[in-house]
């Protein structure tokens, strides 16, 4: 599953400052309303300490982590649902993208430029366009469903007026109890309030209220993962903020996902897989190759600690430490995997 997650808030909010840091980019950081118009993207190889120890073990010629896509979304601004500011194509940038990350300012700086400053007030700014734009793609799909040429759909149409009353009531469908389900009807639609969202709290640890601002948004954090970061002082230590604050970062987008790990291990090379938690060894085979998934046999499975301890897989499965799992086995963060597969 390739991960990607997009960047939003309001205009200067330090949205492209991040991206740049993220990924070793240079795009336009200015400060006026709409520096960025077109999506800025770009791919990140995903920290694994585990995969290089394991890639060391066995000598493997080639290492290949899993990836992160970042898109770097133009600022929103009130209004974007109908259009304002470029926003209705904007906020189809965002129907693209797996996961939100939505940067909030929580200092106050008289040099940007910015429509307002209040982090509450542009939280709600940001959500109230997202509501939007999801109650106007509903009540489309809901016309089309009414239609005479449609057979009804009283499953989805129950599921639309659930969704509409909860967003009519300013609530994010993210917070919404839907099961699995439920969530993967409304993904196809790519319905933007759906889509799992942390926040980021830009800070400036050198500003007095800077405190008091980051205080008026942990009442949030019932609801949403938040991180605090000082996005203005990236570009001076990018190593040290990459070593630390990409990793929570891709964390919390693995827990938002619902995503973890898994391994194939080899002299050829050694490879990570990001798949969802819950999925059986033989839709992971797909990931790999679908001749693997059509001619599966079985799956030797070692767990990531066993192997590190016994050394190799020989010495692991002398010692009882790999066990031959079918079809319906689910796969664990950690798993290294070799599939049996006859074509």
């Amino acid at each position: 599953m390739g991960l990607k997650c997009g960047i939003i808030g309001l205009p200067n909010v330090g949205k492209s400052t991040l991206f740049n840091v993220l990924t070793n980019s240079n795009v336009d950081a200015l400060n006026y309303p709409f520096c960025t118009i077109k999506p800025n993207i770009s791919i990140v190889t995903i920290p694994d300490d585990r995969l290089f120890y394991l890639s060391k073990l066995v000598k493997s010629k080639k290492t290949i982590q899993s990836t992160i896509t970042f898109v770097d979304i133009a600022g929103l601004i009130k209004g974007a649902f109908k259009g304002e500011g470029l926003g209705n194509q904007f906020l189809h940038n965002i129907s693209e993208v797996d996961a939100i990350i939505h940067v909030i300012r929580c200092f106050n700086d008289k040099k940007i430029l910015n429509l307002s400053f209040n982090p509450i007030k542009d939280i709600k700014i940001i959500n109230n366009e997202l509501i939007q734009f999801d109650i106007n793609l509903l009540c489309k799909l809901q016309k089309n469903i009414y239609k005479k040429k449609q057979k009804k759909n009283e499953k989805l149409e129950s599921l639309f007026k659930i969704c509409l009353y909860h967003l009519k009531n300013g609530k994010l469908l993210n917070l919404l109890k839907l099961n699995i389900e439920e969530i993967n009807i409304l993904k196809k639609f790519k319905l933007l309030t759906i889509k799992p969202m942390f926040i980021i709290a830009n800070t400036d640890k050198n500003n007095i209220k800077n405190k008091l601002f980051f205080k008026e948004i942990l009442f949030l954090s019932k609801n949403f993962l938040i991180l605090k970061i000082c996005i203005k002082d990236l570009n001076k230590e990018p190593e040290l903020f990459l070593d630390d604050n990409l990793k929570k970062i891709i964390t919390l987008s693995f827990k938002l996902l619902n995503l973890h790990n898994f391994y194939t291990v080899g002299i050829k090379e050694t490879k990570s897989w990001s798949i969802l938690k819950g999925t059986t060894a033989l839709e992971a085979a797909k990931k790999i190759h679908s001749d693997i998934q059509r001619g599966f046999i079985r799956a030797q499975v070692i767990h990531y600690n066993d192997f590190i301890f016994h050394k190799n897989i020989i010495k692991a499965k002398l010692s009882g430490k790999m066990n031959i799992e079918g079809k319906k086995y689910i796969i664990n963060d950690g798993d290294i995997i070799n599939f049996l597969f006859k074509i």
